[in-house]
């Protein structure tokens, strides 16, 4: 069939019986995609045979999962709205009627709920035992748009309108439905908490604890508020179960993390502060909330409860070192960055270690190894990377050491790639890679390859990166600092570390330069335009400029609404910096269809510094998403070596 030749994707039911096949695929924001067909198959022993598709070829997005063990229940979305199958040979039922592009979105986030609050485009949830299917609408229709030109290869070219929030202008308005998969004409609105239903509000998770009970959190908007409750589907009640409040910034790391339930059903974990600022897991049942984790150090997460509830599997997050290890997995390995997946019943995981053990500055790393366990013990190595250790064997490779420095009273870590043959009796270019977002985290144990390891290797030019005040991981006392006044203590901090590097004695304080992309580009653009004679040159891809022209889930989260914080809003700008621009060197990139910080950013940033007559380059990628893919990835970096080597010269 030709489906079956242009299928790019499946998924697979949990008895293996049947797979969705995807087809014709293109990608549309982060998470979501258009396809123009969705055909299920059943699979024999040596064949698949199509079952015909009910809905025409579409170009439209589609979501389609299997959610229930041994069932073969589908539910997808066609053209806005939410439809059903019983079994792979039934008829589709149609569920919602009023999805409306770029108004209703049914079963399905809209652009910034799938960017800001889910980071999915997943919008349906099957309760476990299919028996429901719980959906989203997000209502979209007093959402502001931005628009952009799309410029293809057509005489004219075409207009792109996305509904997309900013601070302070209206949110999409969000309801959460319910619907029974015997008798689709059976839905239920979950109604939110009375506390929030007369101010604005996110649906921030949706977890099914049971066939019938479903666990809700809502959150204010300001996002310092959030409300979980559980619903009863047989009874139609409300159970509360927790509230919790912010007085120091926002709730979460990014959005709420979900509750985990224990085998109980009643009962779950969930990830919050602590009367520290530390994220740790809580149990909390009838009787109240215990901790289970505790000290100044993060759980990064709850990787899986057991059937039993005998343990938590969980991966946590320690400031001795940035290491992050799995505590209850129980392999006694040194590796200093793990990740782990269990299977349903816990009782196979995958654990893959992706950095160095037992660091030294002149020690080759341990790549990233992926281990098959049973029961604890190792069951398979599927893949240790001799044969990319014997390929690198004879090749000089950069080294990367760690160290601290004292910032406002914290001692905050770095990290530098390092030339091979570094000698510490000669002066060396530096490069600072920044993000600087709030959470974010550039130190780690992670092992990379990438542009710092050529620029060390071929330029001979240092690399650092340095997590300040506002990074993640380390309590809400850091993260929570740039609370209110994005701009300020995360761009100063560069620079402070800047000098300290100075003062290390190899590192040439004339030829210093800074980069990052999107909010990196922004620290970027703020440190360079801060006048404060550090820096040489910088880098900035798709930067944001103003906070304003912003989304609002992400900016609201960190400075709250402009009527409430306008002093930082408006001292928080690119734009008001261009004056300080004719100092340094500067090199402004960003694509035409960012649909994430939009051209507009990039935009405003130059009519100032044209405004001021400064001297800058610019480089744009014509129809160019928000991560600049394809052959114009390589052409970015291609660039930026350019533009550092005439910086450095």
């Amino acid at each position: 069939a030709q489906v079956e030749k242009n299928a790019d994707d499946f998924i697979l039911s949990a008895d293996r019986k049947f797979a969705a096949l995807r087809s014709n695929y293109t990608k549309l924001w982060r998470h979501s995609f258009m396809c123009h067909t969705s055909a299920l198959k059943q699979v024999t022993n040596d064949q698949t045979e199509p079952f015909p598709n009910t809905q025409p070829a579409q170009a439209c997005s589609v979501y389609c999962d299997f959610k229930c063990v041994y069932l073969h229940l589908q539910a997808y979305v066609w053209g806005n709205n939410v439809y059903v199958k019983t079994s792979p040979t039934a008829k589709s039922e149609q569920v919602t009627f009023d999805g409306k592009e770029n108004l209703i979105f049914n079963g399905h986030p809209d652009w910034v709920y799938e960017e800001e609050m889910f980071s999915s485009n997943q919008g349906l949830w099957w309760s476990p035992g299919g028996k429901y299917v719980a959906y989203i609408q997000s209502n979209d229709t007093l959402v502001h748009t931005i628009e952009y030109s799309w410029y293809g290869d057509e005489q004219y070219p075409s207009t792109v309108s996305l509904p997309y929030p900013k601070p302070g202008t209206p949110n999409p308005v969000v309801k959460l439905f319910v619907v029974d998969s015997d008798n689709t004409t059976q839905i239920s609105e979950v109604l939110v908490p009375t506390q929030f239903r007369s101010e604005d509000h996110y649906l921030a998770s949706v977890t099914w604890a049971t066939d019938s009970r479903l666990a809700v959190q809502w959150l204010k908007r300001l996002q310092n508020h959030l409300i979980l409750q559980i619903y009863n589907l047989t009874e139609s009640d409300w159970v509360p179960q927790k509230e919790e409040h912010s007085s120091s910034g926002w709730i979460g790391r990014f959005s709420p993390p979900e509750p985990v339930f224990a085998a109980d059903k009643n009962s779950y974990y969930l990830l919050k502060s602590d009367g520290n600022g530390y994220k740790h897991i809580h149990h909390r049942d009838n009787s109240g909330e215990t901790a289970i984790t505790t000290g100044t150090w993060e759980v990064v997460s709850i990787l899986k409860v057991t059937e039993d509830s005998s343990s938590a599997h969980l991966s946590a997050f320690s400031d001795v070192g940035k290491l992050i290890c799995c505590l209850t997995c129980g392999f006694d390995d040194d590796c200093q960055s793990n990740s782990a997946y269990f299977s349903h019943g816990a009782s196979f995981y995958l654990l893959s270690c992706r950095g160095q053990s037992h660091f030294q500055r002149n020690s080759r790393p341990k790549l990233i190894d992926f281990f098959f366990f049973f029961q604890g013990a190792v069951h398979t190595v599927l893949e240790d990377n001799k044969a990319y250790m014997d390929l690198i064997a004879d090749i000089a490779m950069p080294t990367t050491t760690r160290g601290t420095i004292k910032v406002a009273g914290f001692d905050f870590w770095y990290l530098m790639v390092l030339p091979p043959g570094f000698d510490e009796s000669k002066k060396y270019p530096l490069l600072i890679d920044v993000y600087g977002g709030p959470c974010s985290q550039e130190v780690d144990y992670v092992y990379r390859t990438g542009w710092a390891t050529y620029l060390a290797s071929t330029e001979k030019v240092i690399v650092a990166s340095f997590d300040g005040r506002g990074s993640g991981y380390r309590g809400d006392e850091i993260m929570h600092q740039i609370y209110k006044r994005l701009g300020t203590y995360e761009v100063e901090d560069q620079i402070t570390a800047a000098r300290e590097f100075i003062k290390m004695g190899f590192v040439d304080k004339d030829n210093i330069a800074i980069w990052g992309w999107s909010y990196g580009g922004y620290v970027t653009s703020m440190v360079l335009g801060s006048g404060s004679g550090v820096f040489k040159c910088g880098m900035a891809v798709a930067p944001v400029s103003k906070w304003t022209y912003y989304d609002s889930i992400y900016t609201e989260r960190y400075m709250q609404q402009p009527s409430e914080n306008q002093e930082y809003y408006d001292n928080s700008t690119v734009t008001g910096r261009a004056k300080n621009f004719h100092a340094v060197k500067y090199l402004l990139i960003h694509g035409t269809a960012d649909d994430n910080v939009h051209f507009q950013q990039a935009a405003e940033i130059s009519e100032a510094l044209v405004e001021e007559q400064v001297d800058f380059e610019a480089m744009w990628y014509t129809d160019r998403d928000h991560g600049i893919g394809g052959s114009a990835r390589l052409h970015v970096y291609t660039h930026m070596s350019h533009f550092l080597q005439r910086c450095f010269a």
